[in-house]
């Protein structure tokens, strides 16, 4: 069982000169979730390397079982420092893929041509799909077979308005999930403001928040699972 995990490479708040990048436990929990599921996993990001970590997710408010895991895990923090890049990266070597969140997919694997194709990819060869808070934003321009967006029609989530303007980003990010899904014709619900909401519809499953993070990756594995 192969996974692969696609974090962002971008850590520039928009125009606050904030810092931003991925969300830990967002990382640790699906990638711990999947190793203890026996899953051999790799990780890529648009340039390789370190992907940089959101300061926030770093405090002490945001620990979690999987955070403090991760952090006595040298052999964990060593695959994290030295990801592949996602254009090196070929669909047809994994079994399924995830996407951890953070603010920084909206600004980089949204946009990423290398990103889209790879999604794509994994869409027409009917493999699992796994996105959580930030990252379902990544599926904006990815279309479905027939052309239309991958979304359409499909009931997803992802990190909602309410959620985005309690940590007053509304105006800062380059766009609002829970708006484009509705835009893109998506089918988007939500839970309460940071309670875990998860929904799978076929091969794609998609997580409202961190805490979200555990429950998207119990699902993606439960597709793979299916699918033996």
């Amino acid at each position: 069982m192969n996974i692969l995990m696609v974090l962002t490479s971008h850590d520039r708040l928009g125009n606050t000169g904030k810092a931003t990048g991925f969300w830990l436990e967002e990382f640790a929990a699906p990638y711990y979730t999947f190793k203890d599921a026996g899953a051999t996993l790799t990780l890529a990001s648009p340039a390789g390397g370190q992907p940089p970590l959101d300061p926030k997710s770093d405090a002490p408010d945001a620990q979690t079982p999987a955070t403090e895991r991760f952090r006595a895990d040298k052999d964990a923090q060593a695959a994290l420092a030295h990801t592949k890049r996602l254009a090196e990266v070929r669909a047809a070597e994994y079994d399924a893929v995830f996407y951890p969140g953070g603010h920084g997919p909206l600004w980089d694997l949204a946009e990423s041509a290398d990103s889209i194709a790879l999604i794509q990819a994994f869409d027409q060869a009917n493999k699992p799909l796994g996105l959580v808070c930030h990252a379902p934003g990544v599926l904006r321009h990815v279309k479905a077979q027939d052309g239309t967006p991958l979304v359409k029609g499909k009931e997803v989530t992802g990190f909602s308005n309410s959620e985005e303007a309690a940590v007053q980003l509304t105006d800062v990010v380059p766009f609002l999930i829970e708006d484009e899904f509705k835009r893109l014709g998506g089918h988007y619900t939500k839970g309460p403001d940071w309670q875990r909401h998860v929904v799978v519809d076929g091969l794609l499953v998609t997580g409202q928040n961190p805490a979200s993070s555990e429950g998207a990756a119990e699902a993606l594995l439960g597709l793979l699972e299916e699918k033996r």
